[in-house]
């Protein structure tokens, strides 16, 4: 991925690395769980032929830092951090998209006031993303040492991939370093998703938001998507046939279609 690498200090001091390219209006993107900013590069030529694209690196991996103890409130100040440097910088609010575990980040910085002007969430997890039962299980296994089973155990049962997926996965962009991010993250974020409330902070974003959902997503995705439709002042829901949580690496084309007919 070609652009101009940068960082900024978050709210508590953590460096948050940023990558830039393109021309255009500001677009943020923030990256889901078990990833860096590269997990965009699908989609990063098409982007950027559109908007001034900004990826950040979440804390914890990548070109960030980190701070201990972890709390997802802390994801939320990063991300609003990135939203406010972008705003300050070209006068404007910038749009955003927002993976997976990001989207709930960006969920969070948006219900704190970050300035956005529109919002793009693929899937924001819940409680119900990982039952306690998962949580203690793969935790146990990153603590044995044992990163790649736990990472293997997200993909196939809470993201619902099959083996020739995740077969195919390994050759992605998302793919590259992850042991590393799995071990220093997953268990924490699974732990910190299991006190989330996405509907409560929706209630608190005023922002015009589209919601993208994977036809074949795992029932979970369905029914936060849904609770945070109802929940949003000013919600779109596009259901996307035939794709399923990882739709940004299988079909990046329709992915950047959504964006500009939301984001014009």
């Amino acid at each position: 991925m070609q652009g101009h690498r940068h960082s900024l200090s978050s709210a508590d001091g953590t460096q948050i690395g940023l990558l830039t390219a393109g021309t255009g209006p500001g677009l943020l993107l923030v990256h889901g769980g078990m990833g860096r900013l590269e997990r965009w590069e699908p989609l990063w030529g098409l982007l950027t032929k559109h908007w001034q694209v900004t990826a950040m690196d979440r804390r914890g991996r990548g070109s960030s830092g980190d701070t201990q103890p972890y709390r997802l409130s802390l994801e939320y100040d990063d991300v609003a951090a990135v939203a406010t440097s972008l705003a300050d910088g070209s006068g404007s609010p910038a749009d955003v998209f927002a993976h997976s575990y990001g989207a709930l980040c960006t969920l969070g910085a948006a219900a704190r006031g970050a300035p956005f002007r529109r919002i793009a969430l693929y899937e924001p997890p819940g409680p119900q993303t990982v039952p306690r039962e998962w949580r203690e299980r793969a935790s146990a296994m990153v603590a044995r040492g044992q990163p790649g089973l736990a990472m293997i155990s997200f993909l196939t049962e809470v993201i619902g991939l099959t083996r020739e997926q995740l077969s195919e996965l390994r050759n992605s962009p998302a793919a590259q370093d992850v042991l590393p991010i799995v071990s220093a993250t997953l268990p924490r974020e699974a732990e910190a998703l299991a006190s989330a409330d996405p509907p409560a902070l929706a209630a608190h974003v005023s922002a015009p938001v589209l919601l993208l959902l994977g036809e074949t997503s795992p029932a979970w995705a369905a029914d936060i998507t849904h609770a945070l439709s109802a929940a949003l002042a000013q919600a779109t829901l596009a259901v996307l046939p035939n794709l399923g949580h990882e739709a940004v690496d299988t079909a990046p084309g329709l992915i950047c279609q959504q964006l500009i007919q939301f984001l014009a």
